[in-house]
């Protein structure tokens, strides 16, 4: 599937990097990226998944059944996770990786691997979509979702795809 992601990134204009979070599953994702488009992988912090704290590595199963799940998905700007960061600060934190990498790549495509979460609340920020509704959004293992910045602001190209990115353009 990530050779798929390759050719579908290249139909939305050659890409000039890779990054991935560092977490060894975004990695994997992003090499043979990285190996189809002649690139190598940067590490981009800031692409990290959400730090769950004490969450980290349960079962949705079972954190479905806990009292704060409800919060999670109904009110997530307001939710911390203990031992970990709230929504927010993990929103904040993807906003700023990607503008970074805007800022270091003006005018050029780049291919950023992350984890869903931080993916939907950069879509959220993208569209100007309160963090509280970003659960709304779905984003699948090796979907691609496009951002476009330019000095008119961002703009959402795509969201959770698998077709074909090569007609991508700014309306």
């Amino acid at each position: 599937m990530a050779g798929r992601i390759a050719e579908l990134a290249a139909g939305a204009g050659r890409p000039v990097a890779v990054y991935a979070s560092p977490l060894e599953r975004t990695a994997e994702t992003a090499r043979p990226i990285a190996r189809q488009l002649g690139l190598r992988v940067r590490t981009e912090p800031g692409l990290l998944e959400c730090d769950f704290g004490e969450w980290t590595g349960a079962r949705l199963s079972t954190l479905a059944r806990k009292p704060e799940w409800t919060h999670v998905q109904r009110w997530p700007s307001g939710f911390r996770f203990r031992g970990g960061e709230s929504f927010l600060e993990m929103q904040a934190r993807m906003v700023s990786a990607v503008g970074r990498l805007t800022r270091r790549h003006p005018g050029e495509t780049v291919v950023a691997v992350s984890h869903a979460d931080p993916i939907k609340a950069a879509v959220a920020a993208a569209a100007g979509t309160h963090l509280d509704l970003f659960q709304r959004l779905v984003v699948s293992p090796c979907s691609v979702s496009a951002l476009a910045y330019t000095a008119g602001g961002p703009h959402v190209l795509c969201v959770n795809s698998t077709a074909s990115l090569a007609l991508l353009a700014i309306a």
